[in-house]
């Protein structure tokens, strides 16, 4: 076999490295080159330590040589060490003739051709979010506890033990008026998300664990490099799907600026969160038509305005590589574990939001700046066709946009909304602005003139893109 070897512009960047190393090492200086290279802190403080006044000029070549590798330098070497790990595998191996392919790799190979893949990846959207989240958690389970617990036990008993201890209306109904801290944030919080996220949650952790997540990676890289991002992108775009304010913090693990911030901007304005996503299908449910333009209207803003996003910015994405672990059966134990935690997590979360956002509205219901407010969003909810109603889950959603989704949820069931004011609604408060907790998040990693920058478009935005849908559904005709 051949001496093994990287390509004429790395083996140039490991000389020039190596050639400013003087001091002895455990490893080789190839090695420590090598590691120089792909920024590994460990060696880096290492040599540091050991070159002393000597490591600037280290350091130096270093950048140099990334610099003429551009932002490759990790993806290089990877991509080297795998063909020769495949190569070293070729040369040892043998295969028994009539040998078949094992079931497990058959089917890692389907869900990663983009012929077969994509239908796969429909399929598990439809069984696993439209049908258990939305049919199953969204409609039974929270028939059972809202319907069931707390509209016919919980609350009634709870407003009946209020209105005994505090007989001030104006008071009471901080506990346990129309947006009581009870009535409103508890019942929202518990009765309509918990059991959709539970669900959302228990599905995703399935899919998680069966390893299905890294190959839809690899499905959708030459879809995402048209978007200025590589296959590592879906990693946070997934999480996303979990939590936005969490999946902001994964994109530390993108190679470039430029990619951070696409994938930011593209979490705020398309990506919901579980809860937005359990509540969305929950309120989409009977409606199938309604449910597939959502899902492709969303995809479709995901990649228009990623990849004006990508042509406005400068830069080139980097290359992607990625391992990908074996194809199995979901651990049991370790779907519970995940499942549990991340619930565990969201309602801790959620709650006390909840239970704040109602005493800001009795706040403002008392100051009368909750029914000024109101009245002025009246005219967004007419343009968009929408009933005037409508204007409170907007407003609820200033607060977190699953919050004004579950508002909408309560329109639904009293009938207030059409099959096509549901899709419009529900289409706008998807891009609407991101929650408290992300925008915070992204002025943290991204700086807050980006952070402002982002929500200065999302918002209007939104309410275009509603108004549009209106304006198509009108003059197509359609009845969802």
């Amino acid at each position: 076999m051949a001496p093994f070897s990287y390509d004429p512009a790395l083996e140039q960047a490991i000389d020039r490295v190596e050639r400013y190393l003087t001091d002895s090492y455990p490893l080789s200086r190839r090695s420590v080159a090598l590691l120089l290279l792909q920024r590994d802190s460990e060696i880096s403080d290492r040599v540091r330590a050991a070159e002393g006044n000597r490591y600037p000029a280290v350091e130096q070549s270093v950048e140099m040589g990334r610099s003429v590798l551009g932002l490759r330098t990790d993806d290089i070497i990877a991509v080297r060490l795998r063909s020769q790990a495949a190569e070293i595998a070729r040369s040892v191996t043998t295969h028994p003739s009539g040998t078949r392919v094992s079931i497990s790799d058959a089917l890692s190979r389907l869900t990663m051709s983009p012929i077969t893949g994509l239908p796969i990846l429909a399929l598990a959207l439809w069984f696993g979010l439209y049908q258990f989240v939305g049919f199953f958690g969204g409609g039974t389970l929270v028939k059972l506890l809202e319907g069931g617990l707390f509209g016919q036990h919980l609350n009634p008993w709870m407003t009946g033990l209020i209105t005994r201890l505090i007989p001030w209306p104006w008071l009471s109904d901080l506990f346990v008026g129309d947006y009581g801290i009870w009535t409103l944030g508890v019942t929202y919080a518990v009765a309509l998300i918990f059991p959709v996220v539970g669900t959302f949650f228990l599905a995703f952790s399935v899919l998680e664990d069966t390893g299905y997540f890294p190959r839809l990676a690899m499905l959708i890289d030459r879809l995402f490099k048209g978007i200025g991002l590589n296959g590592k992108a879906v990693i946070p775009i997934v999480l996303g799907f979990g939590c936005d304010t969490m999946a902001t913090i994964v994109t530390r693990i993108l190679e470039t600026r430029r990619e951070r911030i696409i994938a930011t901007f593209l979490l705020s304005l398309a990506i919901p969160c579980s809860a937005q996503i359990g509540v969305m299908t929950a309120l989409l449910t009977g409606h199938p038509a309604a449910f597939g333009l959502w899902v492709g209207i969303m995809a479709a803003i995901f990649l228009v305005i990623g990849y004006l996003t990508a042509r406005l910015l400068p830069g080139e994405s980097a290359r992607f590589a990625m391992e990908i672990p074996p194809l199995r059966w979901p651990s049991f134990g370790n779907i519970v574990t995940k499942t549990f935690a991340r619930m565990q997590w969201y309602f801790m979360e959620v709650l006390p939001l909840f239970i704040l956002a109602s005493v800001f509205i009795w706040m403002g219901r008392l100051t009368g700046l909750f029914g000024l407010t109101v009245r002025g969003l009246t005219p967004v909810a007419r343009a968009l066709g929408l009933p005037d109603a409508t204007a409170e889950t907007f407003l609820f959603g200033f607060f977190r946009r699953d919050y004004g989704a579950a508002g909408l949820y309560r329109m639904r069931e009293t009938g207030t909304l059409s099959g096509n004011q549901l899709l419009v609604a529900v289409v706008t408060l998807t891009i609407f602005l991101p929650c408290v907790a992300q925008f915070l998040m992204v002025k943290k990693e991204r700086g807050l003139k980006m952070a402002i920058g982002m929500a200065a478009f999302i918002f209007p935005f939104a309410i275009v893109i509603g108004g549009l849908l209106n304006l198509c559904l009108v003059a197509l005709k359609l009845r969802l």
